[in-house]
């Protein structure tokens, strides 16, 4: 256990530990883009039923804010973002998913692209939660399998939104 063999193991068993303790405490902010903002926000709030975030996470952890935080040149058929929004963390708006994870909604999506952007992800309670709700809204919807839970639902933009649960 002294040697110098088995002092390296300890160090690389302690910065495992010490990193996986860092990546699950971390923030998890799932971005998406719209072309319409005040469309989105109708949407995932009275729809999905949604509630705002009082202060958006990358506030206290000084994250970036998703793409228009990289500076994203709007290459993939997305429109570039008007700034790089770093002066302002609360550009967009915001939904608390969890107690340390949130959903960033984003105008820059292109309008005339119906293509799957971005991905975002629920828990198993999220995602039964939002179901209910979309039912209880009569809404159109897609039920593509039970368990693990997967369906489809399409926002007012006539974008495709995929819920999925996964096994992580």
């Amino acid at each position: 256990m002294f040697s110098t063999q088995g002092i390296m193991i300890g160090l690389l068993a302690a910065y495992a530990g010490a990193l996986w303790l860092f990546l699950s405490s971390t923030p998890k902010v799932h971005t998406v883009l719209v072309s319409d903002l005040a469309q989105a926000q109708i949407f995932y709030e009275r729809v999905l039923g949604l509630v705002a975030a009082d202060v958006p996470l990358n506030y206290y952890y000084n994250t970036e804010q998703g793409l228009a935080g990289l500076g994203y040149d709007g290459s993939l058929g997305i429109a570039a973002p008007s700034r790089l929004g770093r002066d302002r963390p609360q550009d967009g708006l915001w939904y608390r998913l969890k107690r340390k994870t949130q959903l960033h909604v984003v105008a820059g999506a292109n309008p005339g692209d119906h293509q799957r952007l971005r991905q975002v992800s629920f828990d198993r309670d999220g995602l039964q939660q939002i179901l209910s709700r979309i039912q209880a809204q009569g809404l159109p919807f897609k039920l593509k399998r039970q368990l693990p839970l997967l369906f489809l639902v399409k926002d007012w933009e006539g974008q495709v939104i995929e819920f999925e649960e996964l096994e992580v």
